[in-house]
């Protein structure tokens, strides 16, 4: 197989399970292009491998990307994927681990599962991003995986955020923000601003204002073939505007819209691995003495 490797963070515990997982492919025989960023961490192994550039699409040839760190650095390898279909596999080294699907501590037997074929794909699909005032950032990498979100910048003053789904208006919310979520983004950010929970298979989108002013505003799960038109305005002349982990400043006034991206990401799930298994181990879901007595 022809396997990419990337990382966004090189830790001196992250480079051990890079290598570590470079000598694996290497003993099977498997191709190895690495992201061009570690070169300069392999010393003088650097000149043995390929390398690719983490600010382009990787090459249709490649038949896995290997995302080895957190889930920060799968939301990363996104943007070296994007439409061309080629799958990801996360293997962590972080903490939370929600989105990969190998974790370190059992790094070779997760790796002999892969290879004799002991998995199946979760289709990821992502939001797409662009603005009334065309925005080069958004023009070049305008999706998210796991959630849109927009804050206040520079003021404590609250947003207002008028949002219209499919042309109709919805409310415009009094908050700090909005989060505009995807099911795989509903463990995140969304979760931790009391939003529901979602199947990563959903076909939905969840909208969760971030403290809003009107108690009576809650999370709003939405089809995910609405498009929506979000305008903000405050005390303020710009506020914040995040894709994942990208985050820019926009001018109030100019509209933002949002809609399902033309493509989706498809993730690695070994055998054995379950989403409802991950929310119990993850997010200690239903821990209660009484389910043990």
């Amino acid at each position: 197989m022809n396997i990419a490797i990337y990382s966004a963070f090189f830790s001196p515990e992250t480079l051990t399970y890079i290598k570590t997982v470079i000598e694996y492919l290497e003993t099977h025989h498997h191709t190895i292009v690495l992201v061009d960023r570690l070169k300069k961490h392999l010393g003088e192994d650097q000149e043995r491998y390929s390398y690719f550039d983490d600010n382009e699409i990787l090459k249709s040839n490649i038949d896995f990307l290997f995302s080895i760190g957190g889930d920060g650095t799968l939301l990363r390898s996104v943007t070296v994927v994007r439409n061309s279909e080629i799958p990801i596999f996360g293997i962590n080294t972080g903490r939370m681990g929600f989105l990969t699907s190998l974790h370190r501590d059992v790094l070779a037997e997760g790796l002999d599962l892969f290879f004799n074929g002991k998995y199946t794909f979760i289709d990821r699909s992502l939001l797409e991003v662009s603005t009334k005032i065309p925005v080069s950032a958004l023009e070049e990498i305008g999706f998210a995986l796991n959630e849109v979100s927009i804050n206040r910048k520079n003021t404590t003053s609250m947003l207002s955020i008028d949002a219209e789904l499919d042309g109709k208006h919805l409310t415009t919310y009094w908050s700090d923000g909005l989060i505009v979520s995807t099911p795989t983004g509903s463990t995140g950010y969304s979760l931790s601003s009391g939003g529901p929970i979602v199947s990563p298979n959903s076909s939905c989108w969840i909208l969760n204002p971030i403290a809003p002013h009107n108690i009576n505003m809650r999370p709003l799960i939405i089809p995910d073939s609405t498009e929506i038109k979000i305008t903000v305005n405050g005390r303020d002349k710009t506020h914040l505007l995040s894709l994942d982990s990208r985050i820019l400043t926009l001018e109030n006034g100019n509209d933002i819209y949002l809609k399902k991206a033309p493509f989706s990401i498809q993730t690695v799930q070994l055998e054995g691995a379950f989403f409802f298994d991950t929310l119990r181990e993850k997010l200690f879901w239903g821990q209660d003495s009484r389910n043990t007595q």
